[in-house]
């Protein structure tokens, strides 16, 4: 299932690095996920569920059957899904019953991934800035996603960020981004350190930044510090209920603690860890 791409041996990798910053948060490989703290998906996600309510009316109005369909604005959506409420429930307030859940969500699954609709994902506010942070004080950006890499590097390309960032560790499928298992998340995040750390680059010292429960898992099962960012699909009370190291609105304010305080992040981390294991 794994899909990484090397950028640097691809495209030149710009490093300005300053020895007053540098000196605080260190030469740090740092992961993060792409979904949510780099792109905006919300406008995708929110056609995705007009187009496939549409469908499915569509389907049954050839049928001769008039479904008493319910569309939700699209901030009733977003909310549902940063509490993380089933495709099922939305469906069911959408109007739905039955069979007719499934015949939704299977247009879901079909219609996500349209290339006209990744076109839709924008980049998150202060994303661009806070790689550009990262990169200027030399570290080492590797994106974990459950997009797949090519998906990401064209992204990147669109928004001249291709060169902030060092690797992508993706999915092999179009299919596993909007499920988000954290089982999933947990082995890429794995597979990532393990190959930084034969490539001879030092973890001792990363962090996992995404924005959702399974970036958070990823982090703590990886032993590493997690930190969440309540600008994607997850709300900032669903977030804390699975004890992120940090919790902040976006990757600029992340960012701005790695850079400013990184030693207080990754002190409490390990305190706390070593709290856990007593």
């Amino acid at each position: 299932m794994q899909n990484a791409l090397s950028l640097s041996a691809r495209l030149p990798h710009r490093s300005k690095t300053s020895s007053r910053s540098s000196s605080a948060l260190g030469n740090r490989t740092l992961f993060c996920d792409f979904d949510g703290p780099i792109a905006d998906v919300s406008e995708r996600y929110y056609s995705t569920y007009k187009l496939a309510l549409s469908a499915v009316r569509s389907d049954y109005a050839e049928r001769g059957e008039r479904l008493p369909i319910r569309r939700l604005t699209k901030a009733q959506f977003w909310y549902m899904k940063q509490n993380r409420t089933p495709d099922t429930t939305i469906a069911d307030w959408s109007g739905l019953s039955g069979i007719q859940v499934d015949d939704f969500l299977n247009h879901v699954a079909t219609i996500v991934n349209q290339t006209t609709l990744l076109q839709q994902d924008q980049l998150q506010p202060g994303a661009k800035a806070a790689l550009h942070a990262l990169q200027d004080r030399g570290h080492r950006i590797v994106i974990v996603t459950l997009r797949q890499a090519a998906q990401v590097l064209d992204f990147l390309h669109q928004h001249d960020l291709a060169t902030t960032v060092s690797q992508i560790y993706g999915a092999d499928t179009t299919t596993a981004a909007y499920p988000n298992r954290t089982e999933h998340k947990i082995a890429r995040l794995k597979d990532a350190i393990a190959d930084q750390q034969r490539l001879g680059c030092d973890t001792t010292q990363s962090c996992m930044i995404g924005d959702t429960e399974a970036d958070i898992c990823a982090g703590q099962a990886a032993d590493i510090p997690a930190i969440a960012v309540t600008c994607g699909i997850r709300s900032s009370a669903y977030l804390k209920g699975f004890t992120p190291s940090a919790l902040h609105r976006d990757l600029y304010a992340a960012t701005q603690q790695l850079i400013l305080h990184p030693k207080t992040l990754f002190r409490d981390y390990h305190s706390y860890a070593t709290k856990s294991v007593r």
